[in-house]
């Protein structure tokens, strides 16, 4: 139980942004300029993580939120829409920003990806946003492997184990079922296909 917990305590979904944007500058074969790559990361860190967190933490004050945590449906509504807003606002500040058009998709991909388990809250199904964060990060591996031609297989299956062990943890805390936890790795992974596949059409 220990195990698990700790698992969805460090591997928590707020952390990916920033992890596919470190990610993407270590394997993009092309230079980006140190210092407007320096910006970016610091961008990317402040408007998912900090920014989240400060919101998170006033929904917590106001007693809308019990827990970071979100267990509930009715929990996870305001945040959502938050996180929907933030990737939407930095997809679009990188596809101005020539350099970075593949990370500008990324941040298009989890627009679309939790602004779908947004719209599930409505029909009371509680998508797994652990698993939804590290299907979309694999989504744009596979993506950056396949642009660039990039042998990445060991990363992928790296993070198709974690997400095996992520998957696992969040059904032993009986955080999710079954179907929420598929459901949710299915929308990340397709919705960065989707954004690609829009881009490239």
């Amino acid at each position: 139980m220990k195990f698990n917990k700790f698992i969805s305590f460090i591997i928590h979904p707020i952390i990916f942004p920033i992890v596919g944007t470190l990610l993407y500058f270590i394997l993009l074969p092309r230079h980006v300029d140190k210092q407007v790559e320096r910006l970016i990361i610091l961008t990317v860190f402040v408007g998912t993580y900090i920014l989240p967190l400060l919101f998170m933490s006033i929904l917590k004050k106001m007693n809308i939120i019990d827990s970071f945590q979100l267990f509930t449906i009715k929990e996870r509504k305001y945040p959502l829409l938050f996180f929907v807003a933030l990737s939407y606002i930095l997809g679009i500040m990188f596809f101005r920003a020539l350099v970075v058009k593949e990370l500008s998709l990324f941040f298009f991909g989890m627009t679309l990806a939790i602004f779908s388990a947004y719209l599930l809250l409505y029909i009371n199904f509680k998508t797994s946003l652990h698993t939804l964060a590290i299907g979309g990060l694999i989504g744009f591996i596979g993506i950056l492997s396949y642009t660039y031609q990039l042998n990445l297989i060991l990363i992928l299956v790296t993070f198709f184990i974690l997400a095996g062990i992520i998957g696992t943890s969040r059904l032993k805390l009986n955080a999710h079922l079954g179907k929420e936890i598929y459901i949710g790795f299915l929308i990340g992974l397709s919705t960065q296909i989707i954004a690609f596949l829009i881009y490239n059409r």
